[in-house]
């Protein structure tokens, strides 16, 4: 690698905070409680084509136990042999405030030795929440998509019945009844979780929200609202909030790629990297070829430009970035991925 030499100035360095962005607070935020849950049970897809499970340990057990409910007598619960049946797991999500009846997409996955689900019919499966109780049955002909072409299949051992499970249990929280609600910022942030209390006080007129922490934000519902928390939700959810961000740089070296928020700043600083010049200062004078020189108001958005249209390389530009935040010059956070 090219030897890297970089002075820094001693001149004013002026910071730079970029722009906020505006967003709904339904976007950058959630209502604790308001979840999907993860369900999961254990079931047989029969119908294959000879490519099912070779081993019966497991697939051969189960139907076994499944003739026996069905009525048929299978002498000494002996294994059944079957190339047409496979033992899948079977998995969904099961929405917030899902009600009886309502019906659900799930996974279908193999886990013996089957070659593929194609064609298969899952069988009744019982569908479990952490809690173990039972939420949804799942059953129905099981589709394992294809490529563009039509004919090379995605991933054969992994399928998707979609509506193929119906809730059988309410998930009832008492949402309506609630006193008090938690927001949890995604990106929490002190400056944006302070904002939202702001503008949620000013939206309900009084002092209802308070910012717990950088990511939390706690709402007591007004006596006005008390048992319609579904409309005062609707109502905070769609304020717009001035989100606030940790400066922070993000370089790809295999790519070249840089991502960044705007107007990072940069510290008057001088660098020399083999031919190529760059100097950050406050005045602007001509510079031979192979320079650039810009105004103490540059950020990092001035120099990624100014370097790619000079040709440097990205391991080149990873040196440049990882020695100006060493010496205190890139007022962010770096990342290289």
């Amino acid at each position: 690698m090219k030897k890297l030499i970089l002075l820094v100035s001693l001149m004013f360095s002026q910071m730079f905070f970029g722009a906020a962005q505006a967003a709904r607070l339904k976007d950058v935020a959630s209502v604790k409680g308001v979840r999907e849950n993860i369900l999961i049970g254990y079931g047989i897809v029969v119908g294959l084509k000879g490519t099912g499970d070779s081993s019966v340990d497991v697939t051969g057990q189960s139907l076994s136990r499944l003739f026996g409910k069905l009525g048929l007598d299978i002498q000494n619960n002996a294994a059944v042999k079957s190339k047409n049946a496979a033992a899948v797991i079977v998995t969904a999500k099961l929405p917030p405030f899902a009600r009886i009846g309502n019906r659900i997409d799930i996974t279908v996955s193999s886990i013996g030795d089957a070659g593929s689900l194609e064609g298969g019919v899952l069988l009744v499966t019982p569908l479990r929440a952490g809690d173990q109780n039972v939420y949804a049955v799942a059953q129905g002909p099981v589709t394992i998509g294809s490529i563009a072409d039509g004919t090379t299949k995605n991933f054969p051992t992994v399928g998707r019945v979609v509506a193929g499970a119906t809730i059988e249990k309410d998930v009832d929280t008492g949402f309506s009844a609630k006193k008090n609600f938690r927001f949890a910022l995604h990106n929490p942030d002190f400056t944006t979780a302070a904002r939202i209390a702001a503008l949620v006080n000013a939206e309900l007129g009084g002092k209802y929200a308070s910012a717990r922490d950088s990511g939390t934000i706690d709402v007591v519902v007004p006596f006005n609202y008390e048992g319609n928390s579904v409309e005062l939700l609707a109502a905070l959810e769609n304020i717009q909030v001035n989100v606030d961000n940790r400066a922070r740089v993000v370089l790809n070296e295999r790519t070249g790629t840089v991502v960044m928020g705007d107007k990072i700043g940069i510290s008057p600083v001088a660098i020399a990297h083999g031919e190529l010049a760059i100097e950050v200062k406050e005045s602007k004078n001509a510079k031979p070829n192979r320079v650039a020189e810009f105004k103490s108001t540059a950020n990092v958005s001035d120099l990624v430009k100014a370097l790619n249209a000079l040709g440097v390389q990205p391991k080149d530009l990873t040196a440049i970035f990882q020695t100006l935040k060493e010496v205190g010059a890139l007022q962010a956070e770096l990342e290289i991925m």
